[in-house]
């Protein structure tokens, strides 16, 4: 009687102890995988980005060191009367964009989003696309006006100051832009967040140097655009998340 007793408990013991299949291979419903970035510039060559409107690439953008080198000091590269910004092949629309940067001394420049390419009916990347302000708030004049300063929503929302490195340091930035809802972050600081495409976008819009474009920030998928504005920039690590 003792050893049959005994034999139960143990085989009670054994199965209690013993992990169900489902319990070691099946994993908890809560767990979501995690988006995966997806690299925009392989720090060798410019593909994947073209100049707006198609034309050919001038002699001032370049690869150098791992990073896109737009050299402002080449002006003879730059064409007269024409945008030179480099733009993405692609368009994308909802989207956690990252990007480094590194402006020269008294230099300005932008990243653009959701620009609409049609060079004919539209002259400049800023026709149509918002822009992430590239800027040394030091040494350009650009600084001393609010909503113009480095990673502002140019000329629509002054941002988060004491986030910028110091000119000639790397910056990382970033756009998330989702189903209504737009955040820029710059070196990880939220520096402006805001909703778009409703009443209040549009009097912002309204109320700034954009007002006579009608088209501007009215279309909320579009390419990026890198600006070249004529002055040394370097841009490096560019990669998207799709939302």
């Amino acid at each position: 009687m003792q050893s049959f007793i005994a034999g139960s408990i143990l085989a009670t013991v054994l199965l209690a102890s013993t992990p169900t299949k489902h319990a070691v291979n099946t994993p908890a419903p809560s767990i979501v995988k995690a988006k995966k970035w997806i690299s925009l510039f392989d720090g060798k060559t410019l593909k994947g980005w073209h100049t707006y409107g198609n034309r050919p690439v001038t002699p001032n953008v370049k690869v150098e060191d791992g990073a896109i080198f737009l050299n402002g000091s080449n002006h003879e590269g730059m064409l007269k009367g024409r945008s030179n910004d480099l733009i993405s092949d692609n368009e994308y629309e909802n989207f956690h964009f990252k990007i480094d940067w590194k402006i020269s001394p008294k230099g300005n420049s932008g990243i653009l989003f959701w620009v609409q390419e049609d060079s004919v009916k539209y002259k400049e990347t800023y026709y149509t696309g918002p822009e992430m302000q590239v800027l040394d708030n030091d040494g350009h004049s650009d600084g001393k006006i609010i909503k113009h300063r480095a990673g502002n929503l140019y000329d629509l929302i002054a941002g988060t100051e004491g986030v910028v490195k110091p000119v000639g340091e790397w910056n990382t930035a970033e756009i998330i832009s989702n189903k209504g809802k737009l955040d820029l972050i710059l070196n990880g600081v939220t520096v402006v967040s805001t909703n778009y495409g409703d009443d209040n976008w549009k009097q912002m819009i309204a109320g700034s140097k954009f007002k006579k474009m009608e088209d501007f920030g009215t279309v909320f998928k579009g390419h990026f655009a890198l600006q070249n504005h004529g002055n040394d920039v370097w841009f490096k690590n560019i990669m998207i998340q799709k939302l």
